[in-house]
């Protein structure tokens, strides 16, 4: 009898299994149809958007045609002229021209017609023909920054042998604040850390500004303490017309005009310095406000070099020898095992090394490099040092945050103080906490998480935990939205680090694919793809999600319990939404036993986790 009831348990467990299955099928069946609907929708948005775009593109064309075709009339006019100048030239020079002149010269006097004619007997050497020059084709410029900034040297020397890299690429965007337009005179580091931070406009000199600035009329000129270039003479000493030309320029047009002091002795530049509204210097001691470099995460970021890093250990004279360009430079921090920096080395490039996640000490160590690129950028990023700057010229600083609402569903009552425990513990924050849970949980949730909204759902048995996420999702008012698992482990800087990574990739969706995990029936640490961190990937763990909000509510939740995030995955992969994966360190998956980990995953050792993975 026990035997049948079992049997007729067992059956009744796998039909409704089957049912939810079905139930699933349906619901997704219906998604697609939906979406099929919309996507037919935007198809024809999109054809009649497609036409337009013809019609504009045509138009276009026919302008450049008709360009094209007055650059080369214009060619072919200055070839004519200089075919007519070298053939009055030739006549010039012909014998019996010449020997005209000295008749008609010297036919008063003999001995000046005898010289005349001695002249003209002597040879000449005709000017050469004109030639046609074939008429250049001209390219649209790239406005985006980075665009025309790439690097050039992909070889370096060791001890004798070369080594070829793949360069870096220099990420063309986008900007913290399109809406601001700046004219920056500065050297090509500080270039480098500004292109991002607004529309930039460089490369005017003084004789052509009032020309190229008129093009885009800026909101504040920023000009360096360049050492170099057409404007370091106009800033060094007594002040340059041309600079007292720009600065009247800009104050006719009520554009707020900035001096940046950044190295060496301030003296030369005073003069010039009293010239500006503001001014600012890395350098305290002038008495000027002071205005720091900070790393530049379009450009200071751990995504690593294609080929991988060299296994050694290389001093800063080794890594950086003096006739690089600073892209080159954004190279070579990508490309050493560890660097061996001396004492005295700027503060700013043992920043710019770390933040790159380059060890720096005299061996590889990637707990300590994950910790130096934390402090790198928890210095201050060039993003909050040019907020600074704004604030203090009285220029509005609007630009996206990277506030987070975060999302906890709580299934089972036991895991509720560890599962708050790990959201208080955070050094940044949620905005918002989304908590689905037993009744005390609203309470308690409102008790650690004091400044924090916290909006409560109770559970509801009939809703998987997916269903739950996605009217939590609906309540979200964050840029950002992140899951968070009540049964695994999260370091104090888990959401910091992981929300950092939207500050240089280009993701809608971060998370971690590279992670520690702890199965505790066996006591084993376990490490999941270690080559999988800062790299764009087709999933991440959804216990690890951090997505930007829009994108997150038109892809929503499956209506799952287990398995919503591979779901979720499959559709970014479907409608082409970038994934990234962050480092592995901050979190921990704990599971009783996962037989599908242990066959995917390294052994690290028998014992904790968070000694590996919480830094």
């Amino acid at each position: 009898m026990s035997t049948e009831l079992e049997s007729t348990r067992r059956a009744l467990r796998d039909a409704i299994a089957q049912a939810e299955h079905a139930a699933e099928l349906a619901r997704l069946l219906d998604a697609a149809q939906a979406r099929l609907a919309e996507a037919e929708r935007s198809t024809e948005e999109a054809k009649a958007l497609a036409e337009r775009l013809a019609e504009a593109e045509e138009l276009l064309e026919d302008e450049r045609a008709a360009a094209e075709k007055l650059r080369k009339d214009l060619a072919e006019q200055r070839y004519q002229a200089e075919v007519a100048n070298w053939k009055l030239s030739s006549i010039k020079v012909a014998r019996w021209n010449r020997l005209g002149d000295a008749i008609r010269s010297g036919k008063s006097n003999p001995v000046l017609l005898a010289k005349g004619l001695k002249g003209a007997a002597k040879p000449v050497k005709r000017p050469s023909a004109p030639k046609r020059r074939p008429v250049a084709v001209q390219r649209a410029k790239d406005e985006r920054p980075g665009a025309a900034y790439q690097a050039t040297t992909s070889t370096r020397t060791l001890g004798g042998h070369s080594f070829k890299l793949k360069p870096y690429r220099i990420p063309t965007g986008p900007n913290t604040r399109p809406h601001l337009t700046a004219a920056v005179v500065a050297d090509p580091h500080a270039e480098a850390l500004l292109r991002y931070e607004w529309r930039q406009t460089t490369g005017f000199t003084p004789r052509d500004f009032a020309r190229v600035l008129p093009q885009e009329v800026p909101h504040l000129l920023v000009v360096e303490s360049v050492r170099s270039g057409p404007w370091a003479e106009e800033i060094t000493g007594e002040p340059g017309d041309g600079l007292r030309a720009l600065l009247a320029w800009c104050a006719e047009r009520g554009i707020r005009t900035v001096f940046w002091h950044t190295g060496g002795d301030v003296a030369p530049y005073r003069a010039a310095a009293g010239l500006f509204e503001h001014r600012f210097s890395t350098d305290p001691a002038t008495g000027w406000p002071r205005l720091s470099f900070g790393v530049q995460p379009r450009v200071h970021n751990p995504v690593p070099l294609s080929g991988g890093r060299i296994d050694r250990v290389l001093t800063l004279d080794q890594l950086l020898p003096g006739h690089l360009t600073y892209p080159d430079v954004l190279t070579s921090y990508r490309w050493p095992a560890a660097v061996d920096c001396p004492p005295g080395t700027p503060p700013w490039r043992l920043a710019e090394l770390a933040a790159c996640g380059t060890p720096i000490g005299d061996e590889p160590d990637s707990r300590r490099a994950h910790a130096a690129l934390r402090r790198a950028y928890d210095g201050g990023t060039m993003t909050e040092r040019i907020d600074d700057l704004l604030e203090a010229i009285g220029l509005p600083s609007a630009r996206a945050t990277l506030e987070v609402s975060l999302l906890l569903p709580v299934l089972d009552r036991f895991l509720l103080e560890h599962a708050l425990a790990q959201v208080a513990r955070q050094s940044v924050r949620p905005a918002q906490l989304i908590v689905f849970g037993p009744p005390e949980a609203e309470q308690r949730a409102r008790d650690v998480m004091p400044g924090t909204e916290v909006l409560f759902r109770h559970l509801d048995p009939s809703l998987s935990a997916g269903a739950m996420l996605g009217r939590g999702l609906d309540l979200c008012e964050a840029d950002l939205v992140g899951v968070m698992d009540p049964r695994d482990v999260y370091g104090i800087h888990y959401l910091a680090d992981l929300r950092r990574a939207f500050l240089f990739s280009t993701a809608d969706i971060v998370g971690k694919a590279a992670y520690y995990a702890h199965l505790r029936k066996p006591q084993a640490t376990l490490l999941k793809r270690p080559e999988a961190e800062y790299s764009y990937l087709p999933e991440v763990a959804g216990a690890t999600l951090l997505a930007r909000r829009n994108t997150l509510r038109q892809l929503g939740f499956a209506d799952l319990t287990e398995g919503w995030d591979d779901v979720l995955m499959r559709q970014c992969r479907a409608d082409g939404v970038k994934v990234f994966s962050a480092d592995r360190f901050g979190y921990v998956r704990v599971r009783d036993e996962d037989r599908w980990l242990l066959g995917a995953a390294h052994l690290v050792e028998y014992g904790s986790a968070e000694p590996h993975a919480l830094i």
